[in-house]
């Protein structure tokens, strides 16, 4: 084993990797902690992060985001980005050098069947270049990858009609008009781009007539039904408010000061220092148009304006209705809780997921959302910059949460990374949720200074062991030991084999298809769900309760969040030994609540609402479950 040692303010503590980490009592104050309490600010007019941390290096001398590699370990994901023919397309993003914050945020990655044949697709954005904007050479296309079902993949854009040639940032899947097929929503830097599904394999975009394009720079959108009348709604976070002909390195290039450091190193200037952009929501008007209702509801951040990069619709106190989570960069995260009659509550700060533990605000990117501890709750898990611990937050039930990173002992092996999209997924169906996340850097120069991080970084896996995440080792050679400038993640089962997979886009590079090969004969089974009449008809929005192998898991049908990302909408359950379901409970977004059967399990199943058996129509308040 490989020991990775740590200078912190108190004296040396060394971690050994891939093994047992120090013991941290849940009483722990951030004050007893290495860096926490009293914070400096790493950056000005930058990005919020703790206090600088002394470098984590392995026995090569790398930084622990670029190596601490093991030997030999359990292999659970195999690159097969050549392989599926997913390497052929390439992402760019303005300026190589990075000068100004445009060109270092990133695109995401959505998950989609669009021609309904039973197979998932790949949906990848593209950013651009100020050339390309200012039509001097032809635009970087967005790519959909068609699955072949033989392990490859074949692009698609330019026949379906979606190659955006926007400087793109997310993508939100959902099928918005209940029509049985699914659409998207791209998020950009100037007009937003909603493609509706022809059921031909070709795309129209109708964003214009829908009233959503929006301007300046929107990012990481989700779809939930917020009022409960059956069609699903859009809310879009904005960034910065941005102006592409007057960049921040253009008025320090003509004479103006550059207030933006790192570590005292000059940088790219923002989030931070930099004007923002609200936020919007958007109400369904079932028409194929949609009212902006952002002040109305609450949600319209007009005030503030913090700079919003992620977002999610989960129901996450178990009344029924959707909340909202939006993960902030540098300022306070939101969380709005649902009041029903179409307004949200301000829970930010009183829920506890505003700021992490130590009453700080982080440069969150990126939202996962589970169950992880079989309890009916959703916890939270925040991506960060580097210099920072990422938050876990566990449900603590009504709407409130705890930040228990310390606790579960995640948070120092994470301070090294910057974090984007972040996923729970159960990659070895056990029947509890892993949590995933990629990393990549925003600042070049940080290769060319010893500071325990890389521009290129690794990805994270943490295997979920009965409630305890566990830190999976990076075997040489495979997928986890991947070295790249992460952004979105995608998950889901791309070969319908029960296994769950993932996708990854890399800002200026080829996206990784990352294909699960973790042995083990543990069984499974996966939930496509259709919506009724008063449901969405992509059943967003609905909740799964399943009962086997002496537990019951919670799973939610959502579109968003991740970093700009979309999943698998298909609910998939690892039921470890068990060979039978003992119970499978769905919530549907229109209030009824049944019991269903499936035929046997490892298989996908198609689910309608309306043809189980009722349990009952949705009481006024739940309880925990």
């Amino acid at each position: 084993m490989r020991m990775r040692c740590h200078i912190f303010l108190t004296g040396l503590c060394c971690l050994v990797l891939g093994g047992p980490m120090p013991a941290q009592s849940s009483t722990d104050s951030a004050a007893q902690r290495p860096n926490e309490g009293a914070q400096q600010p790493t950056s000005m007019g930058g990005s919020s992060a703790g206090t600088p941390r002394a470098a984590v290096l392995d026995e090569q001398h790398r930084p622990i985001t670029a190596g601490g590699f093991a030997k030999t370990g359990p292999v659970v994901f195999e690159d097969i980005s050549d392989k599926s023919g997913l390497s052929k397309w390439h992402h760019t993003m303005g300026d190589p050098a990075k000068a100004d914050i445009i060109d270092t945020v990133g695109s995401g990655v959505g998950l989609l069947d669009y021609d309904s044949d039973g197979w998932f697709d790949i949906y990848l954005v593209n950013g651009s270049t100020q050339d390309a904007e200012a039509g001097k050479s032809a635009p970087p296309h967005a790519a959909l990858f068609h699955n072949n079902h033989d392990g490859t993949f074949t692009d698609v854009a330019a026949k379906a009609g979606v190659t955006n040639d926007r400087w793109g940032f997310g993508v939100a899947i959902a099928d918005y008009d209940n029509d049985g097929w699914p659409d998207l929503y791209v998020t950009n830097f100037g007009k937003n781009r909603l493609y509706h599904n022809n059921h031909d394999g070709t795309f129209t975009d109708v964003a214009e007539k829908a009233g959503v394009t929006l301007g300046n720079w929107s990012t990481g959108a989700t779809w939930g039904d917020y009022d409960g009348d059956g069609r699903l709604d859009l809310f879009v976070p904005g960034y910065v408010h941005y102006d592409l002909a007057q960049p921040p390195s253009k008025k320090v290039a003509s004479g103006g000061s550059n207030f933006c450091q790192f570590r005292g190193v000059p940088v790219m200037c923002g989030p931070r220092g930099l004007p923002g952009e609200p936020d919007h929501l958007f109400h369904n008007n079932g028409d194929g148009t949609f009212t902006d209702v952002s002040e109305k509801t609450g949600v319209s951040d007009r005030k503030t304006t913090y700079y919003g990069l992620a977002s999610l619709f989960i129901d996450v106190d178990n009344d029924g209705k959707v909340d909202l989570l939006v993960a902030d960069d540098s300022t306070p995260n939101y969380l709005y809780l649902n009041k029903g009659g179409g307004t949200f509550e301000d829970a930010s700060f009183a829920s506890g997921y505003a700021l992490n533990e130590s009453g700080r605000e982080t440069a969150s990117m990126g939202i996962a959302a589970g169950d992880m501890m079989h309890n009916g709750l959703i916890d939270l898990f925040n991506t960060t910059f580097s210099d920072d611990y990422k938050p876990l937050y566990r449900n603590d039930g009504g709407g409130n949460f705890t930040d228990v990173s310390y606790q579960f002992r995640i948070a120092e092996p994470t301070v090294p990374f910057l974090g984007w999209g972040a996923s729970f997924f159960d990659y070895d169906n056990d029947g509890w949720l892993d949590l995933m996340f990629v990393n990549g850097h925003v600042y070049p120069q940080v290769d060319q200074m010893d500071w325990g991080t890389s521009w290129k970084q690794r990805t994270i896996l943490f295997h979920n062991h009965a409630g305890k995440l566990e830190l999976v080792p990076a075997v040489e050679g495979t997928a986890l030991a991947k070295l790249a400038v992460a952004r979105g993640l995608a998950y889901g089962d791309l070969f319908n084999d029960g296994k769950i997979d993932a996708v990854i886009n890399n800002l200026d590079g080829t996206p990784s298809l990352f294909r699960n090969v973790a042995t083990g004969a543990n069984h499974w089974f996966g939930l496509k769900l259709v919506g009724g009449p008063k449901s969405p008809r992509d059943a967003v929005g609905a909740t799964v309760y399943v009962t086997a192998n002496g537990f019951r898991q919670r799973s939610d049908v959502t579109s968003g969040g991740s970093f700009a990302s979309s999943p698998d909408q298909r609910l998939h359950f690892g039921i470890g030994a068990a060979t039978t379901v003992e119970e499978i409970e769905v919530h549907w977004p229109s209030g009824l609540w049944e019991h269903v059967n499936i035929p046997g399990i490892d298989r996908i199943v198609t689910i309608t609402e309306g043809k189980g058996t009722a349990v009952s129509s949705r009481p006024a308040k739940q309880g925990s479950n």
